[in-house]
């Protein structure tokens, strides 16, 4: 092989060895631009909350779907919420009886289930829940329903004779049974479990109580046909009705939008190119 053709061989191997070079670096630079470097080095977020920070807490679980691979959640980098459920159904139980009410809004409860409340009870007072202490002993039964300055749980209402629910107008035991603590109880004396608050509230909130029926008040995941599983999301996981008139909802910040299709520079597609897909 002479000194020429060997010249011609060595020029063609460096020119590719460029190019190749050339490629690797544009890709990477490429690649940076599409993932900020702050989301490339953030550690993902593995606690959150579902609907309220401080009262809906759940850790992230790896593969809790061994058909998918799948975490028990998702959670947002962004607000600390929950982004999307593993398994929406996790820890819930049917949400029970439900009253009827004859009109379109009666509500789509053939297989509708909740996440359960009265295990915090018996997570935070033991196995007797509210009992523990109000068992008429060591705490006796109310005389009556006046109100009063009480001693304890000033970490769920500072000034029991200052309730922030109703404008002043009720007291601990008009929600609270005065006789079972580990129960709610209505105007007319009918107890609730704190499984099913909605059946208390809806007592006095009925235009929200119907519109929650509807699904047009607050959250449901699972499945969109009528007569579907579905889990509904009860009053008290989204409204503490301790602090209703001061605790609401603040604005959380949005996710980032999803990236444009490759070829795309407007999201708008009013105002795209008509060649564009």
């Amino acid at each position: 092989m002479d000194s020429q053709h060997k010249s011609s061989i060595i020029g063609v191997l460096a020119l590719c060895g460029f190019l190749v070079g050339g490629l690797s670096i544009f890709y990477n630079a490429h690649s940076a631009e599409e993932v900020p470097a702050e989301t490339q080095s953030a550690q993902p977020v593995t606690n959150c909350f579902e609907s309220r920070i401080g009262y809906s807490s759940v850790t992230r679980v790896e593969n809790v779907d061994p058909k998918y691979g799948y975490p028990n959640v998702k959670c947002s980098q962004t607000t600390g919420a929950v982004l999307w459920w593993g398994d929406p159904f996790a820890g819930t139980i049917p949400i029970g009886e439900m009253p009827e009410i004859t009109d379109d809004t009666r509500g789509d409860f053939s297989d509708a289930v909740v996440k359960p409340r009265e295990p915090q009870l018996h997570y935070f007072m033991g196995p007797n829940g509210c009992k523990t202490c109000h068992d008429g002993k060591m705490v006796p039964i109310p005389k009556n329903n006046k109100p009063r300055l009480i001693g304890m749980h000033q970490d769920i209402v500072e000034n029991s004779l200052k309730l922030m629910h109703g404008h002043g107008a009720l007291w601990c035991l008009n929600c609270h049974s005065a006789t079972n603590r580990n129960k709610l109880v209505d105007r007319q004396g009918t107890e609730f479990s704190f499984n099913q608050p909605q059946k208390l509230c809806g007592s006095c909130h009925g235009e929200n109580y119907i519109d929650w029926r509807a699904g047009v008040h607050g959250k449901r995941i699972g499945s969109w046909v009528t007569g579907g599983k579905k889990r509904w999301w009860v009053c008290t996981e989204c409204h503490n009705p301790h602090t209703v008139q001061v605790s609401r909802f603040n604005p959380l910040k949005p996710e980032p939008p999803p990236p444009l299709p490759r070829g795309m520079t407007n999201a708008n597609y009013e105002r795209a190119k008509e060649d564009q897909h």
